[in-house]
This record gives C-alpha cells, structure tokens and sequence, in this order.
C-alpha cells in the first residue's frame, strides 16, 4: 500500500522525523561531523534550545528562518528548531553572490538569518538595506566583529532544553528552498510537513532501502534537497546516523578523507564528483572505502561510462536517479538490486510520470518528450512567480522541464532540457545570466551560452562571443573571458569553453537560435 498524504494525521510536525528516535535511540550517535559528533537527544535538546531562542526573538508560526551555513551541527540544530515553532526553514545556497542573497532575503522576508562567520563577506554589501530582516545569528564568530549580532554559542547558553513543538498542520509550509529561474531570478520553492515524510518513505526508506543501521554521508550540501533529503531526513527517518562535512567537496581528496575517518555504509555525489575522483591514480587504493555498501548519483544524470568505471575499480554499484526541487527528491530512481547505467531508472512508488508532446498527448514507448509528474510531495508554485508558476504546475501534475524516453522495460532515458537551462555539477545555470555577465566585458559585442559535453559525457556551460573592433581571438583573451565571468558569478557559473565567431544565427525576428550552437 503506497503512503498518501491523507493517511498521515492532519495535525503534524516534520521534527517527528528526529523526535521519533528519542525513546529507543536518544543516545545513538545521530551526527558525526569533525566539530562535534552529536546523539539523537543532543540534537534534540539543542534544536529546543534553537525553537526557545527563535520564539524570544519574535518569530511567528509561519515565518521564515534563513540558513547560511556550512554543513556543521549548527545547520540541523537551527532546521529543526525551526520546524518545531512551526516557521519555514530557508536553506540558502552558500555559493550565492551578495546580490542573490539581496533577492532572496527580500523576497522570503526572512526576520532572522543564521550565517556562518566564514560567510559574512556575502551578507556584509547588502546588510544596511534589508526591510524584514530583523536579528541575526553568528555562528563561529564574535559578535563585536560583525555589527553587534548574536553569537549563536551565547544566544543558547541559558535557553530551555525542553520545548514543546507546534502542532502544525500537515499542509503547513516547512521549508523553502531557492533554485534558478530561466531568467537568472532564483525561483522560491516551498514544501509542506508531509513532504519531507513522505519523500522519506518514497525514496530513501522503499527505494534505497535505508536501514537503521546505515550511516550516510553527501558531497551534496544541506542546503540542496539532495542533501537535506539524502543525507539528513532519510536516514534519522529509520534511525540511521549521518556524516556531515564543512569543508569543500570540490576536492575528491576531501571527500574520500571524510568517507576514510567516518566509514559510511551510504555515499552521495554528483557525476563530476565522481568523474573527479576516477581521475585520480589508485584513489581506491589510497582511501578505505570498504564500509561503503553503496553509492548514490544525483543533481544531473549519470553517464554509463563512469558507472561502469565506478564499479570496476571500487567494486561499488551507484544508485542513479532523477529528481527535482519541485518535488524535492527523486522521483525516477534506479534500485540497489535493479539498476541500468545510463538510465535514470524507474518511477518512484508514490510518482506517476508521463511522456508527452508539445500538444500534452502522451507518446508511446521509445518516443523523446517532455516529462510530467504527478505525486504527493510535489510543491503548490513557486514564491511570488505567478506566470512562470502557470507554466510549470499544471493541476495535478508538474512539468519538469526534462526530455525523457521510456523503453519497454520500464527505465527513463534523460535525453536533455526542454528549455534552455543547463545543471552543471548538479545546480542549475541559465544561460541568459552567464551571458548578462559576459556582455559586461568592452570586448563582447554578443554572447550566447550553450551546454557541452566534456570528456566525461558531463553538462559544462560554452560560450560563443562576437568581438568588438579592436579586440581579436586569442588563447588570452579566452581566458580574460572566463575569468571575468568567474569574478562577478558563482565559479560554478563560468563558461569552460569560449568559441570566438563573427556571428551568432538568429530568427527573422532577431532571437538567437541556441539550437543550431548545440
């Protein structure tokens, strides 16, 4: 019998996915992390003393609590904390520029941030303007340093341990993530209470088989849904513990240290992480990876090379799948003991998912459409966005903007966007962002960003340029290029590659067809 949002109580609270493990595993080691490991009921005890600090603050049910924070102890302490007052737990992307967190925290009307020292060079240009922002809440620094905020150590130092949770609604609004817009604008995604249960049970409890006895950890941060899914809900919802790093998982060295000291059954990463760490020469010799029973793939789809070169020189199957903020994790998946590389896999119990065409009729198997989704988890709109809300959500179900095939066994083929958005390393880039960065620069008379596969069959963002007068095609001038885009974007956002041509190919009406560039 597939899980409904109806058959979960009407009144319930997304913290009984941590609560739930009090009464027969409180003192299980719930978090392992290089700051402090922390049990069930010492995160329990301290996301109280969070919801305690949070209510004397003023915050209302309903309100929004942002998160910019690495992934430390601090992370899950204030998630949880926040879920319990019944406010919405905003975890924001810490590689954001100063001017997308301006969009944002006007846009959620945080009244309180909770920010990690080492980021407080992203908060600092936009702090002086900001209308609903109201406390702030410093994690690892002193407070006389950074404008007089609350140093989280001390706002918590004579705060309850105790704390009685709010009897939310199950359709009350939970969390809030933000993921880009085709206009570079990020687009606000909310979740209610019975989403992050029933993704739980959907996916990490009947899909991936997560077991109380597991131990997972993420390259993937908490502030994706991959990671907060993967790495935090799933696992405490069977009672298994989590790994958390605050460091940089652009480093496979980094990764692979975490995977040696913690010895997790479970490991996420993205396709480039993986293709990163294949890079290396007898990585699998270097590092123990022998606690690991099995690998997860998320954010873009997994080539079957790398799965297959994976699986050789580790041993290890990767569990690829397909998913979606909007539904907040996966709703194609393949299984631990039913996967073909290559495909995302098969619908997610709890997912229908159809195939269609630019009319919205279903094709037949082997035809490539546009994917639908229909399911329980799947969110309401997006925040303040009511055109591009209309063109997404489509009453019960949810366009996702992907081209898939389905073959006769079953198994989704990703066969790239509808539009066109790019999701390099797991994290969607618009185009039009990129090239509003690049135009910026006197030699670029024209630009146009376009998707390509590198050697690893990966999604990298190339742009093609015309020049001004005066300025001629060069090696160095490429590289001017991308590290001007690098300097005013996310590094994540830059173009790798730079073609330099005399014109870019347009319609009769002047819009530039990227079709004919891919």
């Amino acid at each position: 019998m597939i899980l409904r949002a109806t058959d979960l109580p009407q009144h319930y609270n997304a913290a009984d996915i941590l609560q739930n493990n009090l009464p027969h595993l409180g003192d299980k080691t719930a978090l392992f992390s290089l700051e402090r490991n922390l049990t069930f009921q010492q995160v329990d005890a301290e996301s109280n003393q969070v919801a305690n600090g949070l209510k004397k603050l003023g915050v209302r049910f309903g309100e929004t609590v942002a998160i910019l924070c690495l992934d430390q102890p601090e992370w899950v302490t204030t998630f949880f904390g926040t879920l319990k007052i019944g406010a919405i737990a905003a975890g924001l992307n810490t590689l954001m520029t100063s001017a997308d967190l301006d969009y944002i925290l006007r846009d959620c009307r945080a009244r309180v941030l909770v920010i990690h020292a080492s980021l407080w060079n992203t908060l600092k240009p936009i702090l002086q303007d900001q209308p609903h922002l109201e406390h702030i809440i410093l994690i690892n620094g002193e407070k006389d340093a950074f404008n007089g905020c609350l140093s989280y150590e001390r706002w918590l130092k004579n705060e309850p341990t105790t704390f009685k949770t709010e009897n939310s609604h199950r359709e009350d609004f939970a969390t809030l993530n933000y993921s880009s817009g085709t206009t570079g604008q990020p687009k606000g995604i909310l979740h209610a209470h019975k989403d992050l249960l029933l993704i739980s049970e959907y996916w990490g409890k009947q899909t991936l088989g997560l077991v109380e006895s597991d131990r997972t950890f993420a390259g993937a941060k908490l502030f994706f849904t991959y990671g907060t899914g993967g790495n935090l809900l799933f696992p405490w919802h069977v009672g298994a513990s989590i790994v958390l790093f605050s460091g940089s998982p652009r480093k496979a060295t980094n990764l692979l240290n975490i995977v040696d000291k913690f010895k997790p059954t479970i490991f996420y990463n993205a396709p480039t992480g993986y293709a990163i760490t294949l890079s290396m020469p007898d990585f699998e010799k270097k590092y123990d990876l022998s606690s690991v029973r099995l690998c997860v793939s998320g954010g873009e789809n997994l080539p079957a090379p790398i799965w297959h070169q994976w699986h050789e020189r580790t041993g290890i199957k990767i569990v690829n799948g397909c998913g979606c903020t909007e539904v907040y994790h996966n709703f194609i998946s393949n299984r631990p003991d039913d996967i073909r590389p290559g495909a995302s896999g098969r619908a997610v119990q709890g997912f229908d998912l159809k195939i269609v065409d630019l009319n919205g009729h279903e094709l037949p198997f082997g035809e490539s459409g546009n994917l639908l989704v229909r399911g329980d988890t799947i969110a309401l709109s997006y925040l303040h966005q009511y055109e591009r809300s209309k063109q997404t959500f489509l009453g019960d179900w949810f366009s996702t903007g992907d081209r898939f095939r389905l073959d006769e066994d079953g198994y989704y083929w990703h066969e790239g966007r509808s539009d066109d958005m790019l999701k390099v390393g797991g994290i969607w880039v618009s185009p039009m962002e990129v090239e509003s960065a690049l135009i910026k620069h006197p030699a670029v008379v024209e630009c146009a960003i376009v998707g390509y596969k590198d050697q690893d069959d990966l999604i990298k963002p190339k742009a093609f340029v015309t020049l001004n007068d005066g300025y001629h095609p060069s090696a160095e001038l490429e590289q001017t290029l991308i590290d001007h885009c690098a300097s005013c974007l996310s590094g994540y956002k830059r173009p790798r590659q730079i073609e330099f041509v005399d014109e870019l190919p347009k319609t009769a009406t002047g819009k530039i067809q990227r079709f004919k560039l891919r």
